[in-house]
């Protein structure tokens, strides 16, 4: 099978679903996952010839200006993810109700919350990255809590034991736990953290392996 499905790293798992596919227009969606007396191999090429996915990037375009959906498969583990685009496919047929869209309710994931946002101007959309709203509050408070009885070097520790790529609303939220440290130790008369403790540019990696 040509098709490469199976993301060999939580990082690939979420480069590939927000940047080749949700920014890309397959904002329709259902996850699920395999099960555990099944394998995950024969799983995907079920799914893959039942939709026809396996095909070639001018069949897709073809498809895409005859107003006909196409469909992309993506596993990580047992977890797995459907997506198409606008038009007509069998996968709004026979997902039906499970179908979500991606602009109103974000795809969950290891922490991850992917959603898709129209630029303020009123032009494309894109994907949006970030922690999801539970563990980013835990997050935060547990930083706000060590902020006055750790030095700065095991805050600074803490932040790069993070395994979150910095997406830029990732960097937006540890850089709002920052700032919480920071002036929690202000009023504490501590010293504050004035390295930034976590990476801001993000490197990309390969999906597939």
């Amino acid at each position: 099978m040509a098709y490469r499905c199976v993301a060999t790293s939580v990082a690939g798992f979420v480069q590939q679903l927000a940047v080749a596919y949700v920014t890309h227009g397959y904002w329709f969606y259902v996850t699920g996952r395999v099960p555990e007396h099944k394998d995950p191999g024969l799983v995907d090429r079920k799914i893959i010839e039942r939709y026809g996915i396996d095909v070639s990037k001018w069949t897709r375009a073809r498809r895409r200006r005859a107003g006909l959906a196409n469909v992309q498969y993506l596993r990580y583990g047992r977890f797995f993810i459907l997506l198409a685009t606008h038009g007509d496919h069998q996968f709004f047929a026979e997902e039906g109700g499970q179908i979500r869209d991606v602009r109103r309710t974000p795809i969950k994931f290891m922490g991850y919350s992917i959603g898709c946002r129209q630029a303020r101007n009123g032009g494309r959309y894109h994907a949006s990255v970030r922690i999801q709203s539970e563990p980013y509050n835990t997050l935060k408070a547990s930083f706000e809590k060590m902020a006055l009885h750790r030095s700065v070097n095991s805050i600074q520790a803490e932040f790069w034991g993070l395994n979150f790529e910095p997406y830029a609303p990732v960097r937006a939220q540890l850089f709002s736990a920052l700032r919480a440290v920071n002036h929690a130790r202000q009023k504490a008369g501590l010293e504050p953290v004035t390295t930034v403790p976590f990476r801001v540019r993000r490197v990309p990696v390969r999906p597939f392996g």
